[in-house]
């Protein structure tokens, strides 16, 4: 398929076929394709939790507004963002920056700098905001991959993360759930399989200058 016919395919499953696991060549896609989401700065305040118990999952559901999907998906995502995002965070990013690319201190120093002063500036609630955003960068990208990749998907806001942040134990781990996305194959009696996608017309939706 094409991008198009891949996003024309795609929809948000609402029953998946709990017998059939995405393979660990496909998954292994859809893992690369989140660390290369492009994400302000570059800083990548992000990790992703991939869940493949099954017993995990469907203790999740009760926290998940009883949607079904998530214990029956091949695999749970948990798009998390880092919780504490400061100097230290910021000035190992540019450690990445000088080893992967060999850029001299001179060259970084200024923008390391700005960024810094940059986010000492903000409060802990924009620094959370401006996080959550890049989650959601993330999630576009998934589904986009996932549906080139022929695998279902069904993005939520509908959880509890609190709950969640306890049961996968995250807090310690300086992370915080943002986003759900159980993945796998669509269920034959999926009725939302076989609905027509609803979408504006492209001339109500695009404005050309």
């Amino acid at each position: 398929m094409n991008v198009i016919e891949a996003l024309q395919w795609r929809y948000a499953t609402k029953s998946f076929n709990k017998d059939k696991m995405i393979s660990k060549k496909s998954l292994d896609i859809i893992l690369q394709a989140f660390n290369l989401t492009a994400t302000s700065y570059g800083l990548q305040p992000l990790k992703l939790l991939v869940i493949a118990d099954k017993k995990l999952q469907q203790d999740l559901v009760k926290y998940s507004m009883n949607q079904e999907q998530v214990a029956q998906a091949s695999h749970v995502l948990v798009i998390c963002v880092e919780t504490v995002i400061d100097k230290a965070f910021i000035e190992n990013y540019f450690k990445l920056v000088k080893t992967t690319r060999h850029t001299a201190d001179n060259i970084l120093d200024p923008f390391k700098t700005f960024l810094i002063d940059e986010f000492a500036s903000k409060s802990q609630k924009e620094i959370r905001d401006w996080a959550v955003k890049q989650a959601y960068l993330a999630l576009g990208n998934l589904l986009t991959v996932c549906a080139l990749e022929k695998i279902d998907a069904c993005p939520m806001e509908g959880f509890e993360p609190d709950k969640y942040d306890t049961i996968l134990n995250l807090k310690p781990k300086g992370l915080a759930s943002v986003l759900v996305l159980p993945i796998g194959y669509r269920a034959e009696n999926d009725f939302m399989a076989a609905l027509k996608k609803v979408r504006k017309d492209l001339k109500d939706s695009i404005i050309e200058l």
